[in-house]
Formats: C-alpha cells, sequence, structure tokens
C-alpha cells in the first residue's frame, strides 16, 4: 500500500538524514570547505524537511475517502525531490563537480509540486470518519 511507502520513506528519510546531518558534524568538519559543509547541510534540513511531510501525507491517506490522488501525487514528488535535491547537494559536497548543481532545481521543483498538491489535497480530501 502506497501509505506504508511513504510513511516508510519518511521514517528512512528521516533517520538518514539525522546519521547525515552527525557525519557532517563530526566526520567531514575540516575535509570540507565551509562552503562544502554548508551545502552538505541544506542538503540534510530539507530531507528532514521532506521526511516529515511524507510522514504526514501517509497519515493523511490512511484518513483520506476523497484526494487520495492528489496525496500521492504529493508523496511522489516530495520523495523524487529529496533524491534530486537532497542527493544533488550531497554528490556536489563530495565530489565538487560543479555541474551536478544544475540537477538541484529539479529536485526544488519537484518539492514545490508535492507541496501544491498538498494543498489540492486539503481543498478535497475528506475524513474516513
Amino acid at each position: 500500500m502506497i501509505m506504508r511507502l511513504f510513511l516508510a520513506l519518511g521514517a528512512v528519510f528521516g533517520g538518514l538524514s539525522v546519521a547525515a546531518g552527525a557525519f557532517a558534524s563530526h566526520a567531514l568538519k575540516g575535509k570540507f570547505s565551509d562552503r562544502m559543509l554548508e551545502v552538505f547541510e541544506t542538503g540534510t534540513r530539507y530531507q528532514m524537511y521532506h521526511a516529515l511531510a511524507l510522514i504526514l501525507v501517509a497519515l493523511l491517506l490512511s484518513r483520506a475517502t476523497e484526494g487520495q490522488s492528489w496525496l500521492v501525487a504529493s508523496g511522489t514528488s516530495m520523495t523524487l525531490g529529496v533524491l534530486l535535491f537532497s542527493g544533488s547537494l550531497y554528490a556536489l559536497s563530495f565530489t565538487g563537480i560543479k555541474i551536478l548543481g544544475a540537477i538541484t532545481p529539479l529536485g526544488g521543483v519537484a518539492f514545490l509540486v508535492g507541496w501544491g498538491c498538498l494543498a489540492i489535497a486539503s481543498l478535497k480530501t475528506g475524513p474516513s470518519a
């Protein structure tokens, strides 16, 4: 069930965000430039925000009687956003290959689409009980 997938992805993304943040503050300080450390930390921050949003989407899906397709679109877009946005920032900070930064805005657009779909779903979704 897609609701369980979004809940699991939210939990995994959240846990990985905590691990990545701890890794950055302990193992990467002194190895990365201040700018690349900031880039990495931006990736972890946005990953956590959207991990929590995915959990919200999953919970809303578990109660929705209408508008489920908008919630599925929201969760799918947010998942894609984490992979593209945070993933490209992680890759950029480790490799220094600046062209990877061109992928980041695609992830940002995916985040915006996800939030937009969530807004539409909020207008169309009713409780199941």
